[in-house]
């Protein structure tokens, strides 16, 4: 049963958030961080686009319209682009199976409620698939705390269960508890400076193997998707991430990516920010070759 939700803290934690989100992206743009294992010149293009609010809102840099989303979709639909999955790429990478002349990734961060109640439906509509990457803290925490409220709310893993069982929906481990920086060393869940790596996995694993284990016990299932919080990254992660058994992992490195036959190069998947205020033809021209 839902309790009241508070307003006071909701608010706190977006401002906070999305301060920490510019931040990071900022960074990632203007190329101060860098991670090279999808950043090649061969293969077949991967463009990927990272949404995260749907809602009948204001727009801003992290929330678009149902309208936009739509345009959006229409506009790939029309020049020819197709959806992929992850299982698709990871099959290709191994050998197996064959691409689109024009795929696309669409991902969606944060596990928001109006990604089931107004993306899935629009998504369904265009049969397109996606990425629906899960704080479990926000899970766990905050969606028990707060009815279901298109404009604010979390999934729940009832809620969750449902994306999955569209067919259309894979799940991304976005960290359990590391998408904040309560501790201004720690970005998102990077190595922190001086942290020595051993501490540094003990951490990270601890963190990531709790959300897996949630996904195990509510769903049954194990994401092959990692999700860096607020995009940062840190090469000191990969063995972590590969131990876990995760074949793909998302940033928020604005660029390309190229797939091949080799399966490193889903580790560091770029992608492109949708921000809102922004017509479709010009985010795709920025997006798209």
């Amino acid at each position: 049963m839902y309790c009241s939700f508070n307003i006071r803290r909701f608010l706190k934690y977006i401002a906070f958030d999305v301060a920490i989100i510019l931040a990071a992206l900022t960074v990632l743009r203007f190329g101060k961080i860098r991670f090279t294992y999808a950043n090649q010149t061969d293969g077949i293009l991967l463009p990927v686009l990272m949404y995260h609010s749907i809602a009948e809102l204001p727009e801003t840099d992290f929330c678009v319209t149902p309208d936009t989303l739509k345009n959006d979709l229409q506009f790939l639909k029309e020049n020819g682009y197709e959806t992929v999955s992850a299982e698709m790429l990871i099959q290709y990478t191994l050998g197996n199976g064959t691409l689109p002349a024009k795929p696309v990734m669409l991902t969606f961060d944060d596990g928001l409620y109006n990604n089931l109640s107004t993306a899935l439906p629009i998504l369904e509509a265009y049969q397109m698939c996606a990425v629906f990457s899960i704080v479990g803290i926000f899970t766990d925490v905050y969606a028990p705390d707060a009815p279901h409220n298109p404009n604010y709310s979390y999934l729940t893993w009832s809620d969750i269960q449902q994306c999955v069982s569209s067919g259309i929906i894979e799940l991304g481990n976005h960290t359990y508890d590391m998408h904040c920086n309560q501790n201004s060393s720690r970005k998102g869940c990077a190595i922190m400076p001086g942290e020595s790596e051993e501490t540094y996995h003990n951490i990270l694993y601890h963190d990531t193997i709790l959300l897996q284990n949630r996904f195990q016990e509510q769903l049954h299932m194990l994401p092959v998707i990692f999700t860096y919080p607020y995009g940062f990254v840190s090469k000191e992660s990969i063995p972590v991430l590969k131990k876990l058994g995760f074949q793909m992992t998302l940033t928020c490195l604005e660029q390309p990516n190229y797939i091949t036959n080799n399966p490193e190069c889903l580790f560091g998947i770029g992608r492109y920010n949708r921000p809102g205020n922004c017509s479709t033809s010009d985010f795709m021209k920025r997006v798209l070759p």
